[in-house]
This record gives structure tokens, sequence and C-alpha cells, in this order.
């Protein structure tokens, strides 16, 4: 069996790793790439593996780093079946036709500019169209329900924790014949989530595995408990409420978003803040809360009870709250006095509608901006993470005068200390490991708290790099 590290390594982005078992592969993920603008558009466009050869891509999660690029797979000659858990190939697809969108978009603006220079126009690395075409080859598949690909490999999907939908991956091979005949389990983590978090179960720790790839995202950072990150929430709002101020937040779409609802209603319910009006603004977020709420089968215990008792209609839907869809509705929201709550993408607040929610509110101290999730570097979310006076927005300078709140404990991902008893499950059986999804530090950080505990098999691997197992 051969592994190969065709992306996620030694980065954040772009998840694919491909398995060649019996002279047959599988693809692990599909994600798009994110860096550079030049060499992202080229490492997402051409693939280092013949597309037309893959007998089976598996999907961990919807997150685009991990699924983005399946219309480019289409695209170029994948005729076999996408394996999903049902909320994640729900999920995967209207965030692809978002992403197709947002690169139909991109390429019209590049193209406009360098008709200006005298430059040819740019392609799109998909439309809309294409990213339509993905939703056929969805398979759905339950959590541990087994499933064989082909004649000795088979998979089981095991709850991961991280989003709605989201999977570890459970492989089992038959190699070999006679009395060379072997067994392999290999166990692909996803992205790990974090437990009690809401809505979503926890996440399952791997059992018996020879070989994993796993996530590092965080690896050189614990992470504070979901509750401390609860009771931050709940004190921004509490005193933006008495100022008759509005509460600004960034955040992504899909998944943040929804934990974020959840929360509010739960802090309503409760009576921990006053009944204020609060407001989704993001046509993805939309739509995403609406899959959310199509699949209360995978809620955990906790969110569960908390609709049977009745004190609402659903775990994304109560009295106070509402989703806008239209650029009116959103546009209206500017005019409305506070209090309120108004949730908008994007989480690093480079684009969409959450920009024209800042522009209108952030010089006025009555009103907080809360930042939930990291921040890239050079983002005006990174800016008012880091308290600049003063930022720009679409060209044009204002005076931050809101109160500025950053809560860190949102995360959907594990961090040190989970990641640290996720590799120490499979102490007993594994030979290798393999940490992708992080940066160096993140690594290097595991590696070294894993070797304190005895696991010195432990690697980082290069991108394209080829381990034999």
């Amino acid at each position: 069996m051969r592994i190969h590290f065709h992306g996620a390594a030694r980065t954040v982005t772009g998840s694919q790793h491909l398995i060649e078992v019996n002279g047959k592969q599988i693809l692990l993920e599909c994600g798009l790439y994110q860096g550079r603008r030049g060499e992202t558009y080229a490492r997402n466009r051409n693939f280092p593996f013949d597309p037309t050869r893959l007998k089976a891509v598996i999907l961990s999660h919807a997150h685009i780093d991990h699924s983005g690029n399946l219309p480019n797979l289409i695209k170029q000659g994948y005729r076999g079946l996408i394996y999903a858990t049902p909320a994640t190939a729900h999920l995967a697809n209207i965030m692809l036709l978002d992403s197709g969108h947002i690169h139909e978009f991109d390429a019209e603006y590049a193209s406009q500019r360098n008709l200006k220079r005298g430059l040819p126009g740019v392609e799109p690395l998909y439309t809309i169209e294409d990213a339509a075409h993905v939703a056929q080859y969805f398979q759905p598949v339950d959590y541990e329900q087994p499933v064989e690909l082909f004649p000795g490999a088979a998979f089981t999907f095991v709850e991961a924790g991280h989003i709605l939908g989201s999977a570890a991956v459970r492989l089992e091979f038959e190699e070999g014949e006679g009395r060379g005949r072997r067994k392999v389990r290999l166990w692909f983590s996803g992205d790990i989530g974090r437990r009690g978090l809401p809505l979503l179960r926890d996440p399952a720790l791997p059992e018996g595995a020879d070989y994993m790839i796993m996530e590092c995202t965080y690896g050189d950072k614990p992470h504070e408990e979901p509750r401390l990150a609860y009771e931050e929430l709940r004190e921004v709002v509490r005193r933006t409420a008495e100022r008759g101020g509005k509460v600004i937040i960034p955040a992504f779409a899909v998944g943040r978003t929804q934990d974020l609802v959840y929360n509010l209603n739960l802090m309503m319910e409760e009576g921990e803040i006053p009944q204020i009006p609060v407001f989704v603004d993001s046509p993805l977020a939309v739509n995403a809360s609406d899959i959310y709420r199509a699949h209360p089968e995978v809620f955990d215990e906790e969110t569960r009870e908390f609709v049977a008792q009745g004190r609402h209609r659903e775990a994304l839907a109560f009295r106070n709250l509402t989703y806008t869809r239209s650029v009116e509705q959103s546009k209206a929201l500017n005019e409305r006095k506070g209090p309120m709550v108004i949730i908008s993408a994007s989480g690093i607040a480079e684009n969409g509608r959450i920009l024209h929610h800042l522009k209108n509110n952030i010089e006025d101290p009555a009103n907080s901006v809360v930042i939930v999730s990291w921040q890239a570097p050079d983002t005006l979310g990174r800016l008012l993470a880091e308290r600049a006076k003063k930022v720009n927005i679409f060209g044009e300078a204002y005076q931050v005068r809101a109160e500025v709140a950053t809560i860190g404990g949102f995360s959907a991902h594990a961090g040190q200390t989970l990641l640290v008893e996720y590799a120490l499950a499979t102490r007993e059986t594994v030979r290798q490991i393999f940490l992708v999804h992080g940066e160096e530090k993140a690594a290097a950080a595991l590696r070294a708290k894993l070797d304190e505990r005895g696991m010195g098999e432990v690697f980082y691997p290069e991108l394209h790099e080829v381990v034999e197992v």
C-alpha cells in the first residue's frame, strides 16, 4: 500500500491523499488549495494524478479546503462515486455552488482588469454549472455502515464532531495472496472536532489502527473550555444591549454561524441575555442552517433533549431569530436601531455583507464587534483583533470606536490536549502516524508531546511525498 500526500501536507489547506492498494487508487478528500494567487490557480487546475484512474473518492466533510476541487475532478474525467455522510453530501452541494459563483465572479473581475491592460481574459477554475454536476456522483453513507469499495477494500465513517456530517474514515484492506496475505487498517482522522461543542456529538477516538493520517492544526495550542467562550459572548451581548447597541459578528457560514445561533438561543431561553433580535445575514449561512435543521439525527443528546422539551420549535430557529436572504433585507438592518445581534460572513471580514455592517457601525461606541475565528494576516479581521484604531473599508478610512471583543474558544478543531489523546488511543497497534493539515510549528509541538509518551513513529510528510507501508 502506498500513500501519496498531495494536499494539506505541511500546510492547512487543499486536503488530498491518494491511497494505492492492490493496483487500485482511492482519493481521500479533494480540497481547494488556498495561497498565493498564481500558485493557487495552477495547483488547483493540475492534479498530480490521473482522475480517470480513481476507483473511489471519500469525503470526510464539506468544508471547501476538503471538498472544493471536486468540480474540477469531474471536469477532468472522474466518473466514480463520491462517498460522504448524508449531511456532508447535502452541505457540500450548496458550498460547491457558492464556490463556483465566487470563481466566476473573481475571473470576471480579473478579466475586466486585464482588458484595460491589453492582457487576455481569465477562465474560472470552475463555474456554477460545473459545481452543479457534482451532486449526481454523491453516494450518501451513514455512520458505522461498512461499504465495500472493491474486493479487499472497505471503509466505515466514524463520528468526527467537527461540523455537521463530519467523519473520520476507517479503511480496511487485504493485500497480497496466500501466506503473504495481510490485513491493514488505515485510519484517516479528517478534521477532529472538540468535546462539548453545541449541536454535535463528540468525536470518536480511533481503534485498532495500524497506520493513521491525522490532522494537527492546533498541535501547539490547548483550547479553552467551550463554556468559557459561551460566558464571554454572553457578557458582550449583555453590556452592548444595555448601551442600546448592535453586536456585529463576522462568522464563517458553515459551523461557526450555527454554533452562535444555538448559543444565543440557549442564552435567551435561560434568561441570561435580553430578548433582542438576532439576524443571520449571509445567503450561504442561511442555506447551511436550513441543512443543519434538516439533519437533527446527527445532533448530540443535549440538543435533542433541548428540542424535545418544546421550549422552541427547532434547535436553530427561535422567536427572535431572522434569516435574511435578499440584499434589500440586509441593507435595511443598517437603518434599524439596536439593540440587536447581526451575524454575517465572511469570517475574516474580507468580503461579503459583513463589510457593509462594519462600515455602518464601527464608529459608534454603543456597538460591539466580536471576533470569534482565527484571522489570517493582513485581513480586516486581523486588524480588528489586534485593536487597530483606524481601518480601511471599501477604500475609505474609519475610526474604530465600537468595542472590539476577541473570543478564542469557538474553534471547531481539537486542541493539543485532545490531539494527544486521539493519537495515544492507537498506542497498542499503530506503526506509523502521519501528521497533515497543520503548519510546521503545530506539527513539531505535537510530535514532541507524542515522543514524550513513547510514540516515536510520527512523521510530517512533504507535499507529494509517497510512503509505502
